[in-house]
């Protein structure tokens, strides 16, 4: 799932100085050069604008040589500011404590979490509680509530990004395995139900994938990983390998496909991206909730202090996000109604956020029963997640409606 490196860290520093980039230096055991950070994006609030140094007071050795020594790419979540159980006992104990039912000793801790993706090495996670931590000087900027929400939006984003080259890297190798023309030019657009096995078969090369870069750990490649893992695919459904001619044609396509778009990219249409930029009122409506949802909650103290992800409010607000962000990927940044062709994966990632909302709408219902929120501040939530789920639903039934009549 990632390359996690914490063991092997002696030192490093994390520099946020300058807004929309994140740059750094991370000192290994047995590399006599520090690797190098530079990323798109921000840290948490707590780090934003900030110089934060830190040291591993035990390092240990093991990373394997396929770590690249410059780490560019994009900036997931990186904060100082989790809290964590610290054991206050040594790990070897904590085994004898889990055997005779009792509960070991330990405190809350902030756990360093640097987390970002770069296209060589895939997902990377620094993750501790015993780093010594120490921010150097005043901050350069200071990160607003409303902009850390916004930050961590995308974050969410970088780690779906990553995820979807992983699932574009199974389709194009449908796209190899026809000998007709990609599934773009069909006559025939593509079903709810072929939708719902592209993603399902997306899917399971993610988790596939995942769970390869874990366990190979230090050594994991993920341009090899995710090759090797398409091809035990196409084994398992009894596809054939394409053809040489196959192949070239479709590269022959993709070179096409990458050409146009570098054109469109140079000389963009000013009235099409103006109307491609905007939002989806109802993506907008989302966004716009879950700001003030997490604005409510943190001024009213409905989370208590160091809350856990189970937590009834927690998963109240969690949900709404996720529902917001999945809302966001399939309304935003396309005319509606999409193109014929697009309607059924748009349907499919509709349907996920409506299982979002789902979830926020049982998590009301936990904070009714456990008195966490004044009923007259939990029924204005209620009724807007009915609003959003019944809204979404109109969207589904509109884009089936169409597909049904198979004309744009």
């Amino acid at each position: 799932m990632a390359w996690r490196i914490d063991e092997q860290v002696i030192r490093g520093e994390i520099d946020n100085r300058t807004r929309g980039r994140v740059i750094g230096r991370i000192w290994l055991v047995d590399r006599a050069e520090p690797v190098e950070l530079d990323l798109q994006g921000n840290c948490w609030r707590d780090l934003a604008g900030r110089r934060l140094e830190f040291v591993n007071l035990h390092p240990q050795p093991g990373l394997a040589e396929g770590f690249v020594p410059r780490q560019t790419g994009v900036a997931g979540d990186i904060t100082a500011s989790r809290k964590v159980k610290v054991p206050d006992i040594p790990i070897n104990e904590i085994g004898d404590y889990y055997a005779a039912k009792k509960q070991f000793p330990w405190h809350w801790g902030n756990s360093l979490y640097l987390e970002w993706f770069n296209e060589r090495n895939g997902r990377i996670v620094i993750e501790s509680a015993t780093f010594g931590l120490t921010v150097v000087g005043e901050p350069a900027w200071e990160m607003t509530a409303e902009e850390e929400i916004e930050q961590r939006k995308s974050n969410g984003a970088a780690l779906t990004g990553f995820m979807d080259r992983l699932g574009e890297a199974a389709n194009a190798a449908d796209h190899e395995e026809k000998d007709d023309e990609p599934p773009e030019w069909d006559e025939k657009p593509q079903t709810e139900g072929e939708a719902e096995d592209q993603q399902a078969r997306s899917d399971l090369l993610v988790d596939r994938v995942q769970a390869r870069m874990e366990r190979e750990g230090a050594a994991a490649d993920l341009a090899r990983i995710t090759e090797e893992e398409i091809a035990r695919l196409r084994r398992e459904r009894g596809e054939p390998e394409p053809s040489p001619e196959q192949r070239a044609r479709n590269a022959e396509w993709m070179e096409e496909m990458n050409r146009a778009a570098a054109e469109a990219e140079q000389n963009p249409d000013p009235a099409l991206e103006e109307q491609r930029d905007g939002q989806h009122p109802l993506a907008e409506r989302a966004f716009e909730f879950t700001l003030q949802l997490h604005q409510q909650a943190e001024t009213e103290g409905w989370l208590r202090k160091n809350a856990g992800p189970e937590h009834p409010v927690a998963e109240l607000v969690n949900a709404t996000s996720c529902a917001g962000a999945k809302l966001a990927g399939a309304l935003n940044g396309r005319d509606w109604p999409p193109e014929l062709e697009l309607c059924a994966s748009v349907i499919v990632r509709l349907k996920r956020a409506r299982g979002y909302l789902d979830d926020a709408l049982r998590a009301t219902e936990s904070c009714q029963e456990e008195k966490l929120i004044a009923p007259a501040q939990l029924g204005p939530i209620v009724v807007e997640l009915v609003d959003l789920a019944r809204d979404t639903d109109e969207l589904i039934t509109e884009l089936r409606a169409r597909l049904e009549r198979g004309v744009d």
